[in-house]
Formats: structure tokens, C-alpha cells, sequence
């Protein structure tokens, strides 16, 4: 499918380079939404995930939903969710904005959160709604968030509902070797240690429920992703190690088997990615994945300054979803 390396979006003028583009909304953008409906979804291993749904009409479900996937240590409360919600919201479709485990402010009740490559709770959440009636369902994530979409639309073990129709995934570390290496930069000191320091106190909190499980020995000595993986992530799950956790959790090598038609937006700014985190020649191949490289955005940045209060990254998913959707 094409590839877009020169997409037309226009980076504010006060806002030069990825790192005033990825800071900016993180730092100075809010919005209100209606109240929405929390609705807690219980997993299959007994542990929970609270689902915020917003409805184009109260009280009219539709049959068309946009299920959004916040990124690293986010929830749906994040700017850029609720930006997003809005938007689709506005066109005509209820959205559910979903929250990984432990992210929506509640602990959660097994001793392991989330990773990179875990799709069951994704899954989960999109069997639940499907289960609700909604008919057209399409996906929306960020950073970590669209790297789990990817990995879900393309891996063969991943049972794929058939009310997916088409997906939206921005600022995509779907390779986490290059994304890790990308965060080590100088540069990215002030995010890294950002991360470090809630998934952290995250790891302190479960110490406290699970002492025998949650060993906090190490806890103060890591210093970066591949500390923090090697230490809680791979054991958890069943890696050997970092390295083999990010390879087998990167969406990059499942992207050949995407199936529906999906859109993968990252900036070419972008101060979390590495060069590998530009998929261009599986997009070349593919007859399903659009990739857009366009020069400036940051990290799920894409600010836009006009009336309407819209991003450009919300403008482009809607309207991406409407074209192949036949909506336009």
C-alpha cells in the first residue's frame, strides 16, 4: 500500500523539533468530555480492566465502535485519548477507551501487569464489546498501545474478531530492540526516568500484596527499559530475557499478516523511535497497512492550533476510517 513520506502536516511554528512537538500537548492540552459510563471487565484469569464508554447518543448505542489504546504508563484520561474519543465521538460513534492493568487508577488484582506484546487483554476487551452488539468495531492506539494492535491484527496465534474493520496506530515503537536503544539517547533522559520512576512505584505496590512473588531487591538500581525487563518483564512472562521479550513482543515481524486495512502514523521527529521503526518495506508489500512518515509530530504530538480544538492525528483517523470504511 502507499507510503506517504511527505504528508502534509503542518507543525506549529513555536513548536520546532520532536521533543517541544511530544511535550507540548503532555504538558499544556486538556479537554472535558461528558461523563462517560466505567464498565469493569473481568479477564479470564480473574484480574480486571475498566473501560471508560462514551456514546455519540446518550443513551442510543450504536452498532459502530472505536475501541483506543493508550500507550507506556498512560490511561484514558490522557489528553490524546480523550482528544481522539471526542473526535469519533463527534462523527457519530461511540468509543470505549480501555485501560491496562493497574492503569486506571485501581491496582489490579494478580501480581503481573501488562507488556509490550500482550494481546489477551485486548482481545478480552474487544470480545466484550462485540458482545454488546457493536457490528463495525475499529481500533485506535498509541506508542505501546498501537505497537499491541499491530501485533494483534498480524499474529497468527491472535483470533482475530471478524467485527474489526480497519485500524489506526500512531508513534509505533514496533521494533522495541531499536525503540530501547532510542530511549537510552541522552536526549530522552527526562522520559526515561519519567517511566522509571511509576513503573517503579508500581513494582513497590506490588511488593506490599505480594512479597514472596515481587522481589524489590534491585528495585533502586534500575535505571532503564532493559534494567526494568530483565529484572520483573521477561522472568514474568516467560522470556529468557530482554532482548528475547522485545523480539518476540515487536509487531514489526507480524505486520506481513495484517488483514485489515490499518494505518501506521509516525513521525519521522519522533524522539522514541529508531530507523527500524519505519516499516517501509512491509508496507510496500502489504495490501493492507498505509504507512505515513510525515517530518514533523513528536511522539503522539501532532498538535494542531485552531477553533475546533481537533489534533491533526484525530483529524486523520477519522478520516482514514471513513474512506475505507465507505463512510465518505
Amino acid at each position: 500500500m502507499p507510503i506517504y513520506e511527505n504528508t502534509l502536516y503542518p507543525a506549529p511554528f513555536f513548536l520546532p523539533g520532536g521533543h517541544a512537538q511530544t511535550l507540548y500537548p503532555a504538558l499544556f492540552r486538556t479537554l472535558d468530555l461528558p461523563a462517560c459510563t466505567v464498565q469493569r471487565i473481568t479477564t479470564p484469569d480473574n484480574d480486571f480492566l475498566d473501560v471508560d464508554f462514551h456514546y455519540a447518543i446518550l443513551g442510543y448505542p450504536r452498532k459502530r465502535l472505536v475501541i483506543v489504546s493508550h500507550g507506556l504508563e498512560g490511561n484514558s484520561k490522557r489528553s490524546y485519548v480523550k482528544g481522539m474519543v471526542r473526535a469519533f465521538v463527534r462523527a457519530g460513534w461511540d468509543a470505549a477507551a480501555w485501560n491496562f492493568r493497574g492503569c486506571s487508577g485501581a491496582p489490579n488484582r494478580t501480581p503481573y501487569m501488562y507488556h509490550s506484546g500482550s494481546t489477551e487483554d485486548l482481545q478480552c476487551v474487544v470480545n466484550f464489546c462485540a458482545g454488546k452488539g457493536y457490528e463495525e468495531i475499529v481500533l485506535v492506539g498509541f506508542s505501546m498501545g498501537g505497537n499491541q494492535i499491530l501485533k494483534y491484527l498480524g499474529d497468527p496465534v491472535s483470533k482475530v474478531h471478524s467485527s474489526i474493520q480497519a485500524a489506526v496506530a500512531f508513534s509505533v515503537p514496533c521494533d522495541l530492540i531499536g525503540a530501547a536503544k532510542a530511549m537510552d539517547r541522552p536526549s530522552n533522559s527526562i522520559y526515561l526516568k519519567n517511566f522509571m520512576r511509576t513503573l517503579k512505584d508500581k513494582i513497590a505496590q506490588k511488593h506490599e500484596v505480594f512479597p514472596e512473588l515481587v522481589d524489590i531487591t534491585n528495585l533502586n538500581d534500575l535505571k532503564t527499559f532493559k534494567d526494568f525487563d530483565e529484572e520483573y518483564t521477561a522472568p514474568w512472562y516467560g522470556f529468557k530475557n530482554a532482548m528475547e521479550y522485545w523480539k518476540e513482543s515487536s509487531s514489526v515481524q507480524f505486520l506481513d499478516k495484517v488483514r485489515v486495512p490499518t494505518l501506521m502514523v509516525s513521525a519521522r521527529n519522533d524522539p522514541f523511535l529508531w530507523p527500524t521503526c519505519y516499516p517501509t518495506g512491509q508496507a510496500h508489500r502489504s495490501k493492507s497497512l498505509y504507512l505515513e512518515t510525515p517530518a514533523d509530530g513528536g511522539h503522539i504530538g501532532f498538535v494542531r492550533i485552531a477553533d475546533d480544538d481537533y489534533y491533526w492525528s484525530e483529524i486523520r483517523a477519522v478520516e482514514f476510517v471513513g474512506q475505507v470504511m465507505g463512510l465518505t
